[in-house]
């Protein structure tokens, strides 16, 4: 009467570790394991080995991140229940107590998953003298820490013990010290799970979903990673690479040499909404001292980026569904490029990498060294939109001009006060002179900027907003990256303005702030609301207003400064000066 349980596994499969039981004559029953039903506990059968509808399409069709639908929102109360229960003398207790509140086999994988992400550290004295390692799942249990064999032992004992059929996995991995674009051979060095749901084989990863390790491998941190919990299979192979590449669960399947090739994504990259990047390979070689990447995403996202450890040697742009990024390494050779993101909502300044890349520079174009005064990103984008500027006339970072003048428009959303600056590592403007070089003319709720380069060169022109009706300081924008090659360019900057040159005020000449000597110049200004305008220089000369305009002519003879005055009213006698222009020494 004594019964005998056989199993058969096929030769590359892990046997499962079965609950051994003693059974006395005649049948037995057993504790009921399976949430509130009493029916007797009913031991998983061998697992089947993937076949074709547990495969998914590759590459990855942007779907979703998981390989069924999962509703994160159902299970706040099963994640809750489960991270205080505190069972350590028995896995069998353990999922006694876990499977108390769930009922689904998807929910009892969530249970398990769960606690283990919570319950279980990563054991790195373990990791370094594995003489003191036990990965038993009830030494794992009682210890509180295992490596990811450790994990993924016990996680299978426990779905097994639940009656759900669950395989551990193993194979190569790009975790801890992987390093872009290198080679595995010899033993397989991570290992994880794949569960049977809904008529289906899962992939998941509680070692990854626990937390991480610090860079010298020393000091474990619980940090949670939904990411890991039925993982796409078309996500998964991204850094896992099972020994046997039927649980790839993909069609087609990847070779060892595609996933060394494939550049790593880590799992911030999808958590954030990224979907894709290009280049696809990790090691991008420059063309011509230039090396481009681009990213897609499905919301307004910001960016970042460092190309060995600093944000000069490139131009990024941000687009509404992504960014691109044009990299000008200053130095040839290998060098390591991180992009970094984070969602446009979030109030907290941190970026997470999202990517990395090796950058290999066979030359160097020197014309592409910006300005150190450039902020990434560079030109306009939705963000910049936000914030009121829309309708660019420049939608590109760079504005190219070949005589040293240019001009932007933008138009401005309500109640907003510009102030805009002139950026160059090789000019000593003051600050003053910096703004000096640009003139705002406003025209309704359109803003022109024109611009008057010093000299030849690369130049910054910085954006600054803030509500008018908001007497705080000003707030940094965006900026543009303005180029001239003309060795023969020397603009003055224009006139200075003074606090009753009202806004919408315009000049049109003379627009340069250094006028002639012994000249008469001709003078032409837009302004409403004034009673009359003098120009004081040796002599004062009045101008005279004529179709919204006022205009006349004033000698420079004899005199350093010429200063242009308003009577706002016709009863007062007081002026005030609204524009101050040099004269040059003879």
């Amino acid at each position: 009467g004594t019964q005998m349980t056989v199993e058969i596994h096929p030769k590359d499969t892990t046997p499962q570790l079965f609950k051994k039981l003693s059974f006395g004559k005649g049948p037995r029953r057993l504790p009921s394991l399976r949430g509130q039903d009493n029916k007797a506990f009913q031991r998983t059968e061998a697992p089947r080995p993937p076949g074709g509808k547990d495969l998914h399409a590759y590459p990855w069709d942007k779907s979703s991140l998981k390989s069924m639908p999962v509703d994160l929102q159902q299970f706040e109360k099963l994640d809750a229940y489960a991270l205080k229960v505190n069972v350590k003398n028995s896995v069998e207790e353990l999922v006694k107590a876990l499977l108390k509140q769930a009922r689904t086999d998807l929910e009892k994988v969530r249970a398990i998953w769960m606690w283990i992400c919570h319950h279980i550290e990563y054991d790195v004295v373990g990791y370094h003298n594995k003489s003191q390692l036990s990965s038993k799942p009830i030494d794992v249990l009682q210890k509180g820490k295992s490596i990811c064999e450790g994990y993924a032992g016990l996680f299978e004992q426990m779905c097994s013990i639940a009656g759900i059929q669950c395989m551990k996995l193993s194979g190569y991995s790009k975790g801890y010290g992987y390093k872009m674009g290198q080679t595995f051979t010899g033993d397989s060095d991570h290992a994880w799970n794949a569960v049977y749901l809904d008529g289906r084989w899962h992939l998941l990863d509680s070692t990854w979903g626990s937390g991480a390790v610090d860079d010298s491998f020393t000091k474990f941190t619980f940090r949670y990673n939904e990411f890991y919990f039925l993982t796409h299979p078309a996500l998964f192979i991204n850094n896992h690479f099972p020994d046997n590449s039927n649980w790839q669960l993909l069609k087609p399947t990847l070779t060892l040499k595609d996933f060394e090739n494939n550049r790593l994504h880590n799992s911030n990259f999808y958590m954030l909404g990224l979907l894709t990047a290009h280049p696809e390979t990790a090691v991008i070689q420059t063309v011509n001292g230039k090396a481009s990447v681009s990213v897609d995403c499905r919301s307004a996202t910001l960016f970042s980026f460092k190309l060995k450890g600093t944000d000069e040697h490139g131009l990024m742009t941000l687009k509404k569904h992504g960014m691109k990024l044009e990299i000008y390494p200053q130095k040839t050779g290998s060098q390591k490029l991180q992009i970094f993101a984070k969602p446009s909502k979030a109030s907290e300044e941190v970026y997470n990498c999202v990517l990395e890349y090796v950058v290999e520079c066979k030359s160097v174009d020197k014309a592409m060294c910006f300005p150190k005064d450039l902020h990434q990103p560079v030109g306009p984008s939705w963000f910049t939109e936000r914030q009121g500027f829309l309708r660019p006339s420049h939608p590109d970072p760079i504005i190219h001009t070949n005589d040293g003048r240019c001009s932007v428009t933008f138009t401005l959303g309500k109640d907003i006060s510009v102030l805009a600056s002139l950026h160059s590592d090789n000019t000593s403007l003051t600050e003053d002179m910096r703004r000096r070089h640009i003139m705002q003319i406003h025209r309704g709720n359109q803003i022109e900027l024109k611009i008057h380069l010093p000299h030849a060169g690369n130049f910054v022109l910085k954006i600054y907003a803030k509500k008018k009706s908001d007497p705080g300081n000003y707030d940094y924008i965006f900026n543009y990256l303005i180029t001239c090659l003309n060795t023969e360019v020397k603009w003055p900057a224009f006139p200075q303005s003074y606090s009753k040159w009202v806004e919408d005020y315009e000049i049109l000449e003379p627009l340069s702030g250094l006028l002639p000597a012994n000249r008469n110049v001709q003078f032409k200004l837009k302004m409403h609301g004034i009673a009359k305008v003098l120009v004081q220089a040796e002599n004062t000369y009045p101008l005279t207003q004529s179709r919204g305009y006022w205009e006349g002519t004033c000698n420079t003879s004899g005199c350093r400064e010429v200063f242009v005055m308003v009577h706002e009213n016709a009863n007062h006698s007081f002026y005030s000066h609204v524009l101050k222009y040099e004269v040059e020494t003879q």
